[in-house]
């Protein structure tokens, strides 16, 4: 596998140096492990099924994928030997940093450079926006954070590389002097959101975020902590009207009202690690007579990452700024949010930077990786309901969320808003409010992790609810469904969901399961020494940020062969095997080829952006609209459950055009239709099966004879697009034809047979208004689970026995793709319920000593492997759009485990993980 350097397509600049990006290949743009596959009928009916996941072989049989496979000698054009770069981190966050001590290496360890602050201050490099704060810690300050880098040692040779490694496992080359404790930093976040419903459900709200702004205090105490309640100032107007509010809704819960149930409870969870399967890696090659930066990176925002880049390097001095920094992009082994937007890469280039001319590779093992690797946030929660007692409904909903957010800001803004926006999960309750604060803390740095804030608040939610329908003498389905937000119902934000809402169909399979039916029975029938208890839980979790984008290109060529291109991101997902099945769907076969995590293939497109697509006022965004090029991002991450959904979306409408402008018309002129046959408009009414092209009345056409007639009449035989959501898709127009063509996109370019691509500007767009940035969630899917646990009376070990999991994710574009993550979820919540945790300071991954050993993940024999049952709902009607689910199959599991532990034992446990000493300390 030697990727060509040839392959580069330069797409931007950042501070003057031309960024270029590309996938590796193959096996990225290999063809469909299983061959072609014929297409089932496109619409109405289900998608096509793949014969097999475009990346299996190469995965099975070791095919060079990730970033952490590749050495220089891999890349074409590149030097053959590798250097290898260590990054040295601080395990004290309390004392000043003094410098370095590598006395412990001898002569044949010592590393050829070392760079520390120092030397980035003398190169002029800056540190990314998103990353504020010290890339080294300098000399003479306490580090912001255990696991900081200090300094990046360069090794020429891997003798040096792994003797100094092996060495500095014992010794300590980070050196400290005067006591300062830890440093303190200002709150990365802090937020209100309160809602009051209007007297009626057809009635206005009186107040909410989607009317008024997201508000924040503006004064702290001593200790930092936001002061919450409206002070009687003058300033802070917009705050003191919500507050007021909120306020209100507090003292209406403390009332001591006989009608009522109210439940006032602390949580605590834990934080954890993404746990990837491959550490993070890099391989980069600075070519100083080029002025090139070469890399291979493994991350989910390769668009972001290559522009963090230019930052980095844009105003450093000569020696350290190249002309070009071409990035290569592998497959990623594992992500769960773990590889969006992470500082790594950054490192990754300065290691070239400072040793020009030698390729140089970065790669963490694990335990560098659980030193330095974004973790999930620990949560402490108040979380305060109202109950009617005669009705079972919520009357007023209240929580405060305190987020340890570690050494850097990362996303920790994002998880505060969205678990805050997301607290009352499927619930209509109207009256809310929540406060929600991301605090600086010495711990490692948290971040993106699947669930993102929502499975913390959700585990607390769910086993309040379960607390109350005990105390109501109601079934815990039945007080579900009596509060369950209805379609057209205003979440706490004050929107409603745009999509279907199918947690009453999945309260009903969950009602109807034997699981629970059977609850009582089994808990009798437990044998001596074993409690035995049955859980549910549900939820529902947003998919996308409210600014997703995609970006496709899809063409077909005389013989009807499909080749594919997406800028989505390939980290188990399946996103490959997705988008050629949304394709095959309109263009009657599987995909040839498909090439994912690719930025480099839409030039043609000519798109600009400017502003942040989640700032943008409504008068810029209008503004820039005006340029037909402009669009309000250019690339996603790929995160946040926006694969299926987002990350098809571009390929799906460019092959939309295809068909429609293209295998359309050469169908007509195939089957001898005069341009007066009305059948000319049946162009939906068409479907493909078993690779031909039908429509009643008519002879089927072989695909491949279609795509001929195509090329020779030089129709439309290829279209790269463009797409945008805000919570909902821009929409534009193009001329094609002679119509004026809408859809979901808002950029097209077309070619007809073998021409090039030309950019068509739209005659309309509508782009989502910029106050749609107020919503907290529109786009959600939905998941239940029943778990049913035995818990040893004599060690306190808890353990899932059965499981039920039901969702809906809309349209199904890879089936065993959704089982596989279902799964996947599931063995995760397992490990956040029971198992998983990291503390947070100096006995934490920070101290550079964690490692598996230490860290206990779920095995096979922790999980009910062949009792574990997952139903996926059919879509609601054919035309039902791809939802994300990846994250909704996780957060449901957790909360259903601790109330199946309560029912076992009658015991509540409000911190995770429960631990057989917690248990048997409660027994």
């Amino acid at each position: 596998m030697r990727p060509s350097r040839r392959e580069f397509v330069s797409w931007a600049s950042a501070s003057g140096i031309m960024l270029a990006m590309a996938r590796m290949s193959p096996p990225h743009a290999a063809p469909l492990d299983a061959g072609p596959a014929p297409a089932g009928p496109a619409a109405p009916g289900p998608a096509p099924v793949p014969r097999g996941r475009i990346d299996a072989v190469a995965k099975v049989t070791g095919a060079k994928l990730y970033a952490s496979d590749f050495r220089a000698a891999d890349m074409e054009g590149w030097p053959s030997t590798t250097a290898h770069a260590l990054l040295l981190r601080a395990a004290d966050a309390a004392h000043v940093f003094t410098g370095l001590d590598l006395a412990a290496l001898d002569a044949a360890a010592r590393p050829a450079q070392v760079v520390t602050a120092a030397e980035i201050a003398r190169a002029g490099i800056r540190v990314p926006p998103f990353y504020a704060g010290d890339l080294f810690c300098p000399v003479g300050t306490t580090p912001a954070y255990l696991g900081q880098p200090v300094a990046l040692a360069l090794f020429e040779t891997f003798d040096a590389f792994d003797r100094a490694r092996l060495a500095l496992r014992t010794a300590r080359p980070v050196t400290f002097g005067a006591a300062t404790g830890p440093a303190a930093q200002p709150n990365y976040a802090a937020l209100r959101f309160t809602r009051v419903a209007g007297a009626t459900a057809d009635a206005p709200d009186v107040y909410s975020p989607l009317i008024e702004g997201w508000v924040s205090p503006g004064f702290v105490e001593d200790s930092g902590r936001p002061i919450w309640r409206p002070l009687p100032t003058a300033e802070g107007g917009q705050y003191r009207k919500g507050a007021t509010y909120g306020e209100e809704i507090r003292a209406s819960i403390a009332a001591a009202d006989p009608g009522a149930l109210v439940l006032d409870r602390s949580f605590r969870t834990q934080s954890v690690d993404p746990m990837f399967l491959e550490p993070e890696g890099g391989l980069a090659w600075y070519e100083p007579e080029a002025k090139a930066l070469r890399l291979v990176l493994g991350v989910q925002s390769p668009l972001e990452a290559s522009e963090a880049l230019g930052h980095l390097l844009g105003a450093a001095a000569p020696a350290f700024r190249p002309q070009r920094i071409e990035s290569h992009f592998a497959y990623v082994g594992g992500g769960f949010g773990g590889r969006d937007h992470t500082p790594f890469p950054l490192y990754v280039a300065l290691a070239a930077m400072f040793l020009p001319g030698r390729p140089i590779r970065l790669a963490h093992d694990r335990v560098q990786q659980f030193q330095g690797g974004i973790k999930r946030h620990a949560f402490q929660m108040r979380t305060q309901v109202a109950f009617e007692r005669a009705s079972g409904r919520m009357r007023a909903f209240a929580a405060d969320h305190v987020l340890d957010g570690g050494g850097l800001a990362n996303y920790s803004p994002s998880v505060a808003v969205v678990s805050a926006t997301s607290a009352i999960g499927i619930y209509d309750v109207p009256k809310v409010d929540v406060t929600t604060v991301a605090e600086h803390s010495r711990g490692v740095t948290a971040g993106s992790m699947r669930g993102y804030g929502v499975l913390q608040t959700t585990t607390a939610l769910e086993t309040l609810v379960d607390e109350a329908a005990e105390a109501l003498g109601l079934d815990a389905i039945t007080l579900r469904r009596r509060n369950l937000l209805k379609a057209g119902g205003r979440t706490m934000a004050g929107n409603p969901w745009t999509v279907s809402v199918r947690t009453p169909e999945i309260l009903d399979r969950l009602e109807g399961h034997a699981l629970w039916r059977e609850r009582a029975a089994a808990r009798r029938a437990a044998p001596a020494g074993t409690l035995v208890g049955t859980g549910v839980a549900v939820c529902a979790k947003d998919y996308g940020t409210g600014a997703d984008c995609a970006l496709g290109r899809v063409e077909i060529d005389p013989a009807g062969r499909i080749r594919i291109a997406c800028d989505a991101v390939e980290m188990g997902n399946g996103i490959g095997t997705a988008v050629a099945n949304r394709v095959a769907r309109l263009l009657g076969r599987m995909a040839d080829e498909v090439s994912v995590a690719r930025i480099d293939a839409y030039d043609a497109l000519g798109l600009v952006t400017s502003d942040d697509p989640y700032t943008i006022t409504q008068a810029a965004q209008d503004l820039a609209a005006r340029n037909p090029r402009w669009v309000p991002a250019i690339s996603s991450a790929t995160s946040a459950s926006i694969g299926a959904h987002v990350g098809t979306q571009a390929a799906a409408e460019a092959a939309r055009i295809v068909l429609r402008f293209g295998l359309w018309p050469a169908a007509l002129s195939l089957w001898g239709i005069a341009p007066d046959d009305p059948r000319r408009y049946l162009w939906q009414e068409a479907f493909w099966q078993e690779g031909m092209l039908f429509l009643s009345g008519l002879p089927p056409l072989p695909q491949p004879q279609v795509a001929a007639r195509a090329h020779e009449m030089g129709a439309l035989t290829g279209a790269m697009a463009h797409a945008f959501s805000r919570w909902a898709w821009a929409q534009a127009a193009f001329p094609l034809d002679g119509f004026d063509w809408a859809a979901d996109i808002d950029a097209l370019a077309v070619r007809r047979g073998d021409g090039e691509f030309r950019v068509l500007d739209r005659s309309f767009v509508a782009f989502p208004p910029a106050s749609y940035n107020r919503i907290g969630t529109a786009f959600t899917s939905s998941c239940g689970t029943l778990v049913r646990v035995e818990v040893d009376r004599a060690s306190g070990a808890v353990r899932v026995a059965r499981a039920y999991s039901v969702l809906e994710c809309g349209e199904v574009l890879t089936p065993q793709v959704v089982l596989g993550q279902a799964q996947g979820g599931f063995a995760m919540g397992v490990g956040y319920a029971l198992l998983e945790t990291l503390p947070p300071f100096e006995d934490g991954p920070g101290n550079g000593r964690w490692n598996l050993g230490d860290y206990v993940v779920p095995r096979a024999s922790d999980l009910p492997i062949h009792a574990l049952e997952v139903e996926v709902l059919a879509p609601v009607a054919p035309n039902e759009p791809p939802k994300g689910m990846a994250e909704v199959v996780m957060i449901p599991v957790v909360p259903a485990i601790l109330n199946a532990i309560h029912d076992a034992t009658g015991h509540r446990f409000r911190a995770l993980p429960v631990t057989p000493d917690d248990v048997r300390r409660a027994l």
